[in-house]
């Protein structure tokens, strides 16, 4: 058990943990995790995430549009993520991802408009990015994004490109990819970045840490990554969790009390 972790992105949402979330919920507290945000993907699940957050109390909604999901953004869409970003931590998670079918130029717009909805209300982003960070920097820039901050989601960046992210109020989020035979940027990120820039995830029920490889993922693993980081780092891992879980409170602004 390491006390004190905060899963600052999964999905508990969606299957297969949705079927056994009780099960999964009860793991992951016996491993110490002691909350829980839920990004939002598409629209579609903006209730289900809803239903969860309400039916335990650490867990944090969050609510987005993902940039696989782009062509769903339309004014209807943006009116109900301004009426339900009244009840998030966040919105995301958002951003540019060139892997997907759907044309940059359109995750561009919906990116841009859910900037907007933080902007207005104040909240902090969760941003997906694979590639183009560049693109994300300047969008940011361009939008002030940086007047909110937030948290890149499982970054798979450069460092130098992390330190972009950072000065723009954004934290570095490390998943369980930091503990694969091959990694190799994640490892970097670890090593060099202060650990008051870090946060950690799973990114349940994607990206399993590497001694469990071939099963979807569980939030309760997120002390797998926590464990890679104190090694690499040569600390102790109970201090990994004290600051990354207290950078996703202030970030997200969760209080103390409410996990």
């Amino acid at each position: 058990m390491i006390a004190g972790l905060i899963d600052s992105h999964c999905h508990l949402d969606l299957e297969p943990l949705k079927s056994g979330l009780p099960q999964f919920l009860r793991e992951a507290c016996a491993a110490g995790v002691q909350g829980f945000v839920v990004p939002g993907v598409n629209p579609d699940g903006w209730p289900g995430i809803a239903a969860v957050a309400g039916a335990a109390p650490r867990v944090f909604p969050a609510y987005g549009i993902h940039p696989m999901h782009a062509e769903c953004m339309n004014d209807q869409v943006l009116e109900r993520l301004g009426e339900r970003s009244a009840q998030a931590v966040a919105i995301g998670e958002t951003g540019l991802d060139p892997v997907y079918t759907v044309s940059l130029d359109l995750q561009e717009r919906a990116f841009r408009e859910q900037i907007r909805v933080a902007v207005t209300s104040g909240l902090p982003l969760l941003i997906h990015c694979r590639q183009v960070f560049q693109r994300v920097v300047n969008i940011l820039r361009e939008e002030r994004g940086d007047r909110v901050g937030g948290i890149m989601h499982a970054f798979s960046g450069s460092v130098e490109m992390a330190r972009e992210f950072i000065r723009l109020g954004f934290a570095i989020s490390i998943s369980g990819t930091v503990t694969w035979h091959n990694a190799v940027k994640p490892l970097r990120i670890a090593r060099e970045l202060p650990l008051e820039h870090l946060v950690l995830e799973t990114d349940a029920p994607d990206m399993t840490p590497e001694r469990y490889r071939g099963t979807f993922n569980r939030p309760a693993w997120i002390t797998e990554t926590a464990l890679r980081v104190a090694e690499i780092r040569g600390v102790a891992v109970e201090d990994v969790a004290r600051l990354t879980t207290g950078n996703v409170r202030r970030i997200l602004r969760i209080e103390g009390s409410s996990a």
